[in-house]
């Protein structure tokens, strides 16, 4: 019998890579850095970004909250699609592309 892993329990974003992340990154048409900031302020402030973005422009979020990385891109499902890449010494940047 296998165990369940963090996997089966919640669904999270695609991991990127840090050269995708890096060429994202340079391509974003809006980044806010929500270091230091927790639940709910960067879902509340990822929700009034989409709102001033057109289709297919990129929102990056920094931060260093780790249930960002899950809950900022549910917060916004239906208005973009997410990617989050992690540094590896506890940094995240969400990428949030509007549909």
């Amino acid at each position: 019998m296998s165990e369940t892993g963090w996997e089966d329990v919640v669904e999270l974003p695609d991991e990127l890579d840090d050269e995708t992340a890096a060429e994202l990154y340079d391509q974003a048409d809006e980044v806010q850095d929500m270091t230091g900031e927790v639940c709910p302020y960067p879902q509340v402030e990822a929700k009034k970004a989409m709102q001033g973005l057109s289709d297919g422009d990129l929102l990056v979020q920094e931060t260093d909250h780790v249930p960002s990385t899950e809950n900022v891109p549910k917060a916004v499902e239906e208005l973009a699609e997410a990617n989050v890449w992690k540094s590896g010494d506890g940094r995240y940047q969400i990428f949030l592309r509007k549909r």
